[in-house]
């Protein structure tokens, strides 16, 4: 049986959301994968116009109901995949019970602002442009690692070759996981 695979997409959903294909075509022979749209989750509209806007609506609550939504929806242990504000959302529903195996997070946004980390594996990636990465003091801080890629902006994980890499990274961590386990039983 696959291993499940919970995927929350960006700020902007599907509407902007082709990329996720790309993911989804890479990861669907070896995860059974749940996706969720993080403005349904957040019951936000997809008629906003700014990133600002956006933005501003998630803060305003819509993180908090997004995080209501999934603590319901989700209740069987999962790998996480996760982008922008669907980051910060899996992230705050974890310190609230959310079943886990580990969180892999691309661009997670605010996340500077959390002052306690799951107790959790996490993988947080994040473009060398991107102005709302978290300090390497607050990872330190809070106890995780940040990995850092030159020459992107916030929306890396939108590009292929960042794309194919998050993939290999995601495989390779759960593979070795699985070894790890089957080999001490």
């Amino acid at each position: 049986m696959a291993e499940r695979l919970v995927i929350v997409s960006d700020m902007w959903g599907a509407k902007k959301g082709l990329w996720i294909t790309s993911y989804l075509g890479y990861l669907q022979q070896y995860f059974d994968i749940t996706f969720y749209d993080c403005l349904q989750l957040a019951g936000m509209e997809t008629l906003y116009d700014s990133d600002q806007e956006i933005c501003r609506k998630f803060r305003e609550g819509g993180i908090e109901t997004a995080v209501r939504q999934l603590l319901k929806k989700e209740d069987k242990p999962s790998y996480y995949l996760t982008f922008c504000m669907g980051g910060t959302i899996a992230w705050k529903a974890a310190l609230r019970g959310l079943p886990v195996k580990s969180l892999y997070a691309g661009s997670p946004g605010m996340l500077h602002l959390e002052k306690k980390k799951p107790n959790i594996p996490i993988s947080l990636l994040y473009g060398g442009r991107d102005a709302n990465a978290p300090s390497s003091a607050w990872a330190e801080q809070i106890g995780t690692k940040i990995e850092v890629i030159p020459n992107f902006g916030c929306q890396l994980y939108t590009d292929e070759k960042i794309i194919k890499k998050v993939c290999l990274d995601l495989l390779e961590s759960v593979m070795t996981k699985l070894y790890v386990t089957k080999k001490a039983v």
